[in-house]
């Protein structure tokens, strides 16, 4: 009895699961597609599953590719099915290949697929001028920083091309440096909890030499006039994660949008934002948040009270860069307007 107990049991969780995996899948699914340039991995995963960021659940991986994670241009995605169990799996399309005049005979070879080339997770030509411009620092690191005093010639203002000169502790074996003025303080709207300091970024400046506690720096991009009192901070490239996965955090995240890059107050898609959680929440880049509308207070005519409606769903962002208690997010979609203090949850 406990066997025959114990057997429908285990059919039934099989069954169950192949349910469930099969309800990932939307009705009118393609069984194949070829990955084309700017196609992103949301797209594609979009054209399968009815909740893109579930891809990882039904992701198999092809051991005899070299990098089964990474897809390019070319490639194919198939749906197939192992025992009953739907998976999406990726078929190697034909690269070309380069041959020297009058060669006409083929042999195996290995073939390296610049990493460059493969599709990126999201749009990131969305993101990638916001990070290289954005920095969040902790309380009092910018202004221990070194600082501008003075411009070649007397000047006040200083654009590219010219020379100015800052005071401070400079670190010998660094070369370039990023000037920046004070920005935002973002603080926790539930909490009250100071969360970090942005660095609007300003320009940059390549080290030339030091004399009597003054550096003299020549400035090589600006985005806007440096000043007087603006501070340096060691140059920092920053490049988008173009290989993660977008997938549910594995915590449960409950959080709210702080600030919307830009400065305004209206969110949509591709809309950058600032969330108040981050890495000591366990968020990771990739992770994906379903963001909702804080639900109205409505008038109950038949009772005579006031109740509240619940939240209501109204878009998806995918967070892309985290820092200790806060993290940047790309709204991807977006079902009404969404705004400052929207709520995110793991969806």
């Amino acid at each position: 009895m406990k066997k025959t107990l114990l057997g429908l049991l285990t059919a039934s969780l099989v069954a169950f699961s192949a349910w469930a995996q099969e309800a990932l899948l939307k009705p009118d699914h393609p069984d194949r597609y070829t990955v084309r340039k700017g196609d992103t991995l949301w797209d594609i995963s979009d054209k399968f599953l009815q909740n893109p960021w579930m891809w990882p659940e039904i992701w198999h991986v092809n051991p005899q590719i070299s990098n089964p994670h990474l897809i390019f241009p070319g490639d194919t995605i198939s749906l197939i099915y192992i025992g009953d169990q739907p998976r999406l799996t990726v078929e190697r399309g034909p690269r070309p290949m380069k041959m020297s005049p009058g060669d006409t005979k083929l042999s195996p070879s290995i073939h390296v697929l610049p990493l460059g080339d493969a599709i990126p997770a999201i749009p990131l030509d969305e993101i990638d001028n916001f990070l290289s411009r954005s920095r969040i620092l902790d309380p009092g690191e910018l202004d221990q920083a070194p600082h501008v005093v003075a411009a070649q010639g007397g000047r006040l203002i200083v654009g590219a091309g010219d020379t100015l000169y800052a005071r401070g502790e400079f670190a010998g074996d660094v070369p370039v440096y990023g000037v920046y003025r004070e920005g935002d303080v973002y603080v926790d709207p539930e909490t009250e909890e100071v969360l970090g300091y942005q660095a609007l970024d300003i320009g940059t400046a390549k080290y030339r030499a030091l004399e009597n506690d003054i550096a003299t720096l020549s400035v090589t991009r600006t985005n806007q006039e440096i000043r007087i009192r603006d501070r340096l901070l060691p140059h920092e490239e920053r490049s988008v994660e173009s290989t993660f996965f977008p997938s549910p955090p594995d915590a449960d995240i409950d959080g709210l949008i702080m600030a919307v890059e830009g400065g305004v107050t209206q969110v949509g898609k591709m809309d950058v934002v600032i969330l108040n959680r981050g890495e000591r929440e366990g968020l990771d880049t990739g992770d994906v948040l379903a963001i909702y509308k804080k639900g109205k207070q409505v008038r109950d005519r038949v009772v005579g009270d006031t109740v509240t409606l619940p939240d209501e769903r109204a878009g998806l962002l995918m967070v892309f860069r985290t820092f200790e208690k806060m993290s940047f997010g790309l709204v991807l979609e977006s079902d009404q307007p969404l705004a400052v203090n929207d709520k995110v949850r793991k969806p």
